[in-house]
């Protein structure tokens, strides 16, 4: 998969280096204030639908949002006409990896290459928050620190850091990754080196922990679980500060360890021992785990393996099962598609995948706002189109009540009131 999205990347920047300039430029600089007229604005996924609504935004926050009677747009304001067009708050992509050779020394690394990645991956699909959650802390911390800076247009950043994985646990679809690049060995052998070494990356600007409760080794062993105390130290200083665990479960066993851990976050599925019990179901929705479903990682993966078509179906279906479980037992479900580690940036399969699992628009919508925006710590300013929030918005090509592919037909995507993305006319 790293393989696919290398020669993915190569391509890519060569035929979009042509269009930087006029794409991406003219993003970068000061918040301008903005006018939004004439859209069918989705405040929140619970709220009814706002239509031929205006919003007014300055200084990157929204300062007025109503009907268009309502609603004076100032003489002089940039005004973008939305007419036809649905206006929904930023997308929160929960599961991403910055890990692309354009963002190795993102310090040195010209605005323009990272600009282009980072629009690809994420803007061009509405996500203005993303949560990485595996990739070297100091390359990303630096593409944060110039994307905050101004100097790179590209979405909000989140990031747990380099990953946490048990002795001899290195997953084997990374090593050759690992060992490429000369990283350090991220494997942990005692609680103690666990918890020094969460607690100095969060010092160094880490925003929560990645745990790997279940890794990939391959055979003979197959999936190795993590030590039930490395999981809990690792896990001690993110719950300590406030911030999200996430673990990488596999399977049952590796999920029993995560809730043991107190992780919060699971970031897959784990469909290759069947469906979830009623009784794990419940427990995951007490506890207020969320889950980040990644479908269509699992299917890629599938895919990519030649696994038989009937298995195929049998371990979707019990993934989608899963999803459709937690959601009714009134569990949070989180967007992430894994895109960083998969080369597949459009979101189109995977909000048809989850449609596929009982969710509908309205669900969806919340799992891609207002879920990870109360989640993570920023519900007051953001996850809504509303009076004082930050002007990270997307507007859409078509309604999602009528699909939820319009959820991935991205006319614009705008970030601290500032247009990142535009779709070409």
């Amino acid at each position: 998969m790293l393989n696919a999205w290398r020669s993915d990347v190569s391509g890519r920047i060569v035929a979009r280096l042509l269009v930087a300039a006029a794409l991406l430029w003219p993003t970068l600089g000061p918040a301008a204030d903005l006018a939004i007229t004439g859209a069918r604005i989705l405040t929140a996924p619970d709220e009814p639908a706002l239509e031929r609504g205006t919003v007014l935004v300055r200084d990157g926050r929204i300062v007025a949002v109503g009907a268009a009677e309502a609603v004076d747009v100032p003489r002089g304001i940039e005004t973008l006409d939305a007419s036809g067009l649905t206006l929904t708050a930023g997308f929160w992509n929960s599961h991403v990896h910055l890990l692309a050779d354009a963002f190795v020394d993102a310090a040195r690394r010209p605005a323009a290459t990272l600009a282009i990645e980072l629009q690809a991956m994420f803007t061009r699909w509405g996500f203005t928050t993303v949560f990485d959650i595996s990739s070297q802390l100091a390359d990303t911390a630096a593409l944060r620190q110039r994307i905050d800076a101004g100097e790179v247009a590209g979405p909000r950043i989140l990031t747990t850091g380099n990953p946490i994985f048990p002795a001899n646990g290195t997953p084997i679809y990374v090593r050759e990754l690992w060992k490429r690049r000369a990283w350090a060995n991220d494997e942990v052998e005692t609680p103690e080196l666990a918890r020094a070494k969460v607690a100095a990356q969060l010092r160094r600007g880490a925003d929560g922990v990645k745990v790997f409760t279940g890794a990939i080794v391959g055979p003979p062993q197959g999936v190795l679980p993590m030590p039930i105390a490395i999981a809990r130290a690792a896990v001690e200083p993110a719950l300590a500060a406030g911030k999200p665990a996430f673990a990488h479960p596999t399977t049952p066993l590796g999920i029993r360890i995560a809730l043991d851990a107190g992780v919060t976050v699971l970031a897959h599925t784990t469909p290759t021992e069947g469906q979830w019990p009623a009784e794990l179901v419940a427990e995951l929705a007490r506890r207020r785990v969320a889950l980040v479903p990644t479908l269509t990682l699992l299917e890629v993966a599938l895919a990519e393996d030649r696994v038989p078509r009937p298995v195929v179906e049998r371990m979707m279906g019990d993934a989608q099962q899963q999803v459709r479980a937690l959601a009714a037992a009134g569990g949070e479900i989180l967007f992430g598609t894994d895109v960083g580690f998969i080369a597949q940036a459009d979101t189109t399969r995977e909000l048809q995948l989850m449609a596929g699992a009982g969710l509908d628009h309205r669900a969806i919508l919340r799992a891609l706002t207002t879920a990870p925006a109360a989640r993570f710590g920023a519900g007051a300013r953001a996850g809504r189109v509303a009076l004082g929030a930050e002007a990270d918005l997307v507007l859409l090509g078509a309604d999602p009540a009528r699909g939820v592919e319009a959820f991935a037909d991205v006319r614009y995507t705008i970030r601290a009131g500032r247009i990142v993305y535009r779709a070409p006319r």
